[in-house]
C-alpha cells in the first residue's frame, strides 16, 4: 500500500483548533489505516493508504474528526509521487537549501486562481519573492516569516482556496518519512 502525507489546516496544541496529536493518529489508526506516524504537533501525519483517492479519504477524514473529535478543520492529503513533484517544483532551490526554516510551501486543498497572485504579491514588505505553481505557493521570507504581513488567511482570501503552509525541512522530512 502506497503511504500518504495529511496535513491539517489551522490545528495548533494550544488556543483554537487545539487538538492532541496522538487523538489524530488514533482517529486514522481506527478507520482501518496503517502505520500512522506523525511529525511535529502542528497537523502532520503519514500513514498507508487504501487505494482511495485522496479527496476522498479528505471527506471522510473531515467528517470523522469533527464527529469524534469535535475538529472541523481541512485535511490536505497528497501521495508521495505529488509531494515529490511538489518538491522537485521548487523555484527557489537555492533559497531553500539556504534558508530552509525561511522557505514556506503552502499546499491548497483546490487549485488557487493565479490571476490573483498579483494581489499576494502587493501585500509583500520584506523582500518576500513567491511563485505559485499548480496547488503549491512558494514563498521565500528573507527576514522570517514571523515579521511578514503574508498571513496565511490574507494569502488565501486573495487566492480563492484554502491551505497550509509548512517550511521546507518540513517538507523534506514529510517526504523521507513517506518514502517520497
Amino acid at each position: 500500500m502506497s503511504r500518504v502525507i495529511a496535513l491539517l489546516r489551522a490545528i495548533n496544541v494550544g488556543g483554537t483548533g487545539k487538538v492532541a496529536i496522538a487523538d489524530l493518529r488514533k482517529l486514522v489508526a481506527d478507520l482501518g489505516f496503517a502505520d500512522v506516524a506523525s511529525y511535529i504537533a502542528s497537523g502532520n501525519l503519514i500513514f498507508s493508504g487504501d487505494g482511495r483517492a485522496t479527496e476522498a479519504l479528505e471527506a471522510l477524514f473531515e467528517a470523522k474528526a469533527e464527529k469524534q473529535l469535535g475538529l472541523k478543520s481541512d485535511w490536505i492529503l497528497r501521495t508521495p509521487k505529488a509531494w515529490r513533484a511538489m518538491i522537485e517544483a521548487s523555484p527557489y532551490p537555492d533559497f531553500a537549501k539556504d534558508n530552509p526554516s525561511r522557505y514556506l510551501v503552502t499546499v491548497f486543498k483546490t487549485r488557487p486562481d493565479p490571476a490573483r497572485l498579483d494581489e499576494v504579491r502587493a501585500m509583500a514588505t520584506l523582500g518576500e519573492e513567491m511563485t505559485l505553481v499548480g496547488q503549491a505557493l512558494y514563498i521565500c521570507f528573507p527576514e522570517g516569516a514571523g515579521k511578514s504581513k503574508l498571513a496565511g488567511a490574507a494569502i488565501e482570501k486573495r487566492l480563492g482556496a484554502r491551505g497550509t503552509a509548512r517550511n521546507w525541512n518540513t517538507v523534506l522530512k514529510l517526504a523521507e518519512m513517506a518514502g517520497a
